[in-house]
């Protein structure tokens, strides 16, 4: 049978290829070894599901796998945006979740991913665990069919919304944006995200104009529902078009946040990142440490420094990020793609929260996305981003044997200060910036990262990079 891993956040494989009700059901049957294994047998734990194509049938499998082995299961009645998911782990008390999710992966992808007691990601050594108690065969599956453990009483469907909009009102003033009188285009790309915002913010003068709010799994007008360009394109020419004041985009499982300013530009996830952070700190007053991956933005040391508050850099991924935000009590953790979470919360991306902070800070400050960066970079000094994804065949080990070999002193003119190989490979540059060479931990792709003080080495710094990786050619 197939050999089931665990990459970055969660297994994610091609519907019907892979991704099966055989292999969705062995890797329930995994969670649910792990779980009795360290002393949660006969405890209670939360799944959901997003609205890809059959989404809920592979939650429901994954359900009667969970009942067989003597959990007891809360099962969304509809597709949850997965911050929902995982409050509600904290709100029932449970042993963890499981949230059937491939995120922002092509709509031929489906995936499995499992929560722990806190809502956040299970750090890499867990998983580890529940891969070996992967059974190889069908036999070692337990399970009960739904309708018995419906009846039984094993599996219970409920409405999540209602605790977590409560969670989200003792942390954001709604009325205060509301009576702002914003004009608010949302995105949730075709995903999971859709009508919350209408539900959480309308009744005042605010107005939220939504598109791509119904359920459809193969995201017409996108290659994949990821906030970040060319996908998010068509909201980014919608705020033009609506006159909105910004554009809130949130992904597949609305973990993620993406944000476009009321000129029409994308702002990218690491200037995301900073703001949400001054936000907190100036605006908010709060004081604690940030958790930020390797492949996000020298804008928080920035703050860091400024604030005198500790700043913690940890591999790609959740898995390390909320660990990491538990260990240290941090006031945000988050990296590149867009996942930020929050002190007083869930150590777990929340799209939602994210953009409502994003929405108060507008207000607070009376500034439109771009007078914001502005602001920010008036403090911390101007930082330019972008990344290249590229397909790769062949052997990862190769292309790793190559990037050690180029061994680069400059790279788009700028000297190497440094060389950091705790996840993928950073070359620090004499200006403070970086370029990153990393291996997706879901897909066979090299991701290929820059942040630069320099308007315009941002692409020859890209180049270089896809040159150091060997993958040039194929660009």
């Amino acid at each position: 049978m197939l050999q089931i891993k665990f990459g970055t956040d969660g297994w994610r494989g091609v519907i019907a290829e892979d991704y099966t009700f055989l292999n969705v059901r062995r890797c329930a049957q995994g969670f649910a070894n792990f779980l009795e294994d360290y002393g949660y047998g006969g405890r209670e734990v939360v799944i959901g599901y997003d609205r890809r194509f059959h989404s809920e049938n592979f939650a429901a499998a994954a359900a009667e796998v969970m009942a067989g082995n003597g959990f007891g299961v809360w099962l969304t009645q509809d597709a949850t945006p997965t911050p929902v998911i995982a409050y509600s782990i904290v709100n029932k008390g449970a042993a963890g979740g499981i949230n059937i999710t491939a995120s922002h992966n092509p709509p031929t992808d489906n995936g499995f991913k499992v929560r722990n007691e806190f809502g956040g990601a299970i750090d890499p050594v867990g998983l580890v665990e529940i891969e070996k108690r992967i059974p190889d065969n069908e036999r070692e599956i337990r399970r009960i069919p739904l309708d018995e453990a419906q009846r039984t009483g094993k599996v219970r469907f409920f409405d999540p919304a209602p605790p977590y909009i409560q969670q989200l009102q003792s942390l954001v003033d709604f009325e205060k944006i509301r009576r702002a009188g914003l004009r608010v285009c949302v995105d949730p790309m075709w995903g999971n995200g859709s009508g919350w915002f209408p539900r959480l913010l309308s009744g005042g003068e605010t107005q939220i104009i939504e598109i791509h709010n119904q359920r459809n799994p193969i995201f017409p007008g996108m290659k994949r529902p990821e906030p970040i360009p060319p996908n998010i394109n068509e909201g980014l020419r919608a705020v033009l078009e609506t006159q909105s004041d910004v554009l809130i985009v949130t992904d597949g499982d609305a973990d993620r946040v993406g944000l476009g300013d009321e000129k029409g530009n994308f702002v990218d996830q690491l200037r995301v990142f900073g703001l949400l952070a001054y936000y907190l700190l100036e605006v908010r007053g709060l004081r604690g440490p940030i958790v930020k991956t390797l492949s996000t933005t020298t804008i928080l040391n920035k703050l860091g420094k400024i604030y005198g508050v500790p700043v913690y850099e940890t591999g790609v991924g959740f898995k390390y990020v909320a660990p990491k935000m538990l260990e240290t009590h941090a006031m945000i953790g988050g990296e590149e793609s867009g996942g930020f979470a929050f002190h007083g919360h869930v150590p777990e991306r929340d799209g939602i929260l994210a953009a409502l902070y994003l929405l108060d800070m507008m207000v607070e400050l009376r500034r439109k996305p771009s007078g914001l960066v502005d602001l920010l970079f008036s403090i911390v000094g101007p930082h330019y981003y972008a990344r290249v994804d590229t397909p790769f065949e062949g052997n990862r080990q190769e292309y790793e044997a190559k990037i050690l070999a180029a061994n680069p002193t400059a790279i788009a003119g700028l000297a190497v200060t440094g060389l950091d190989t705790t996840d993928g490979y950073k070359f620090w540059l004499e200006d403070g910036g970086w370029l990153l060479i990393r291996f997706s931990g879901t897909e066979p792709i090299i991701r290929v990262y820059t942040e630069t003080m320099h308007a315009d080495r941002v692409d020859s710094i890209l180049q270089d990079g896809l040159k150091i990786a060997g993958v040039w050619e194929s660009k």
